[in-house]
C-alpha cells in the first residue's frame, strides 16, 4: 500500500511540475495587452490552483501523520476545490467564446 501511495504522490508532483500555460511564457502573446493580458491572468489562476492543491496535499499528509487537524485539512481541500472550480469556469467561458 505504501508503494502505491508513493507512486501516486510522485505522479502528482510530476504532473504539477509539467503544467504549462500555452502562450504565457513568451512567444505567443496573441490577445495579451501588455502586463495585464489574458494569458497572464490565466497563468496566475492556474499557478494559484496548483499552490492550493499542493497545500491541500500537505495538509492531508499532515493529518495522516498526525501533525495536522481535521479542520486544517477540510479548509485546505475546500480552498483547492474553489480554485479548481474557478479554472473550470474560465475554461468554459473561453470555450463558449470560441463557439
Amino acid at each position: 500500500m505504501d508503494a502505491k501511495f508513493a507512486s501516486a504522490a510522485a505522479a502528482y508532483a510530476n504532473a504539477a511540475r509539467g503544467l504549462k500555460v500555452p502562450g504565457a511564457a513568451g512567444g505567443d502573446t496573441a490577445g495579451a495587452s501588455g502586463a495585464g493580458g489574458f494569458a497572464d491572468m490565466v497563468q496566475d489562476v492556474v499557478g494559484r490552483t496548483v499552490d492550493s492543491s499542493r497545500a491541500s496535499e500537505r495538509a492531508s499528509l499532515g493529518a495522516i501523520s498526525g501533525t495536522a487537524s481535521l479542520h486544517e485539512v477540510v479548509t485546505s481541500v475546500s480552498a483547492a476545490e474553489v480554485s479548481l472550480q474557478t479554472v473550470v469556469a474560465i475554461r468554459d467561458r473561453v470555450i463558449g467564446a470560441y463557439q
